[in-house]
């Protein structure tokens, strides 16, 4: 139990570093660029890491049943694929790449 204990702790901290940074690395693209498809990215970025972490905090210091703890995770993970998938199609290229000039 312990060692279960201590891995999701370390994963969930790694998924707090690694979504902090992703999400921060993309927010400073969307201030460079002012392109609102990066804003898009660390926002969807930012509700996946958020779900993880919030999912488990309700569970374990707000004694939440498990099962609504994994819902809320579920809805914010949902909804950040969902943001992340818009984010794709947040800005249509201005000009055709060279790949699909050349290949045409």
């Amino acid at each position: 139990m312990l060692l279960t204990t201590f891995v999701l702790a370390l994963t969930k901290g790694a998924t707090l570093l690694f979504g902090a940074v992703l999400s921060g690395l993309s927010w400073r693209a969307y201030r460079r660029t002012a392109d609102p498809a990066p804003r898009a990215l660390a926002f969807g970025i930012g509700l996946v890491t958020v779900g993880a972490i919030l999912g488990g905090v309700l569970h374990r210091v707000f004694a939440l049943r498990l099962v609504v703890a994994v819902d809320v995770r579920s809805v914010f993970t949902a909804t950040g694929f969902a943001v992340l998938t818009c984010s794709l199609y947040a800005s249509e290229p201005t000009e055709p790449s060279e790949l699909t000039s050349s290949v045409a």
